[in-house]
């Protein structure tokens, strides 16, 4: 517990902070995941509120995401996908719409009494909650499935490997939050330094990269989470 305390206590920038119950909160993090969950409930609603037979218009888009989510979900985690497919939808959804507007909208560039505003997938403590959460999930659809009988996982094929298979799982939420976090924060401070230098053209080319690369980061994330499910559904 003292390590992931650690980990939350890693300040990259500036922040300002809220107060509740005795504990320090990052204001910034806190608001713009307000802003992303937001703007994806807006374009639940906006698209499905007049479902059609036939799909037209928003209801198209609203159903290629789904469709999107529920091959990814498929795809690795075999036929028990349906039960775990609002999870890595709701996974994919915030980590994407939040790389998007780290990489679309100059956050830093906005000034604040205190601290900065970027991303919430470029601040440490939501890539660990995100990543911890999912390590929670698989372990929790492991149980739920073979029960106490999940942990003979970390003596297969032999207990010799026992150390190594739970050394596993605690790389796991640490390969997932280190790698968003790093690829989103490095992101972001290129755009807002060549946006501060030069802010008509040469950031532009920039700017798309970091569209594709935000992408494929909630791609992998939720792409992995799958197939740590699938793991602990189906066995090492």
């Amino acid at each position: 517990m003292n390590f992931l305390y650690d980990i939350a206590n890693v300040e990259i920038g500036q922040h300002f902070y809220w107060t509740l119950g005795g504990f320090q909160m990052h204001g910034q993090v806190l608001i713009n995941s307000w802003i992303v969950l937001g703007i994806i409930v807006a374009i639940a609603v906006t698209t499905t509120r007049d479902l059609k037979p036939v799909p037209e218009g928003g209801q198209n888009f609203a159903e290629f995401i789904v469709e999107y989510i529920r091959g990814i979900a498929k795809t690795q985690i075999g036929h028990d996908y349906l039960e775990w497919t609002p999870y890595i939808g709701t996974l994919f959804l915030f980590i994407f719409v939040s790389n998007w507007s780290g990489a679309l909208i100059p956050w830093k560039l906005i000034e604040l009494p205190h601290g900065e505003l970027g991303a919430p997938t470029n601040d440490i403590n939501t890539t660990v909650a995100l990543a911890l959460l999912t390590s929670i999930t698989y372990f929790y659809a492991g149980l739920k499935k073979k029960g106490l009988e999940y942990f003979g996982k970390y003596v297969e094929p032999t207990p010799i490997l026992l150390p190594i298979n739970v050394l596993e799982d605690f790389t796991k939420p640490l390969s997932l939050s280190f790698r968003l976090f790093g690829n989103i924060l490095a992101d972001e401070l290129v755009v807002a330094v060549l946006v501060s230098l030069v802010p008509l053209v040469i950031p532009i080319p920039l700017i798309f990269l970091g569209l594709f690369t935000s992408g494929i980061q909630a791609l992998i994330f939720a792409t992995l989470a799958g197939a740590y499910i699938g793991e602990a559904l189906e066995g090492h």
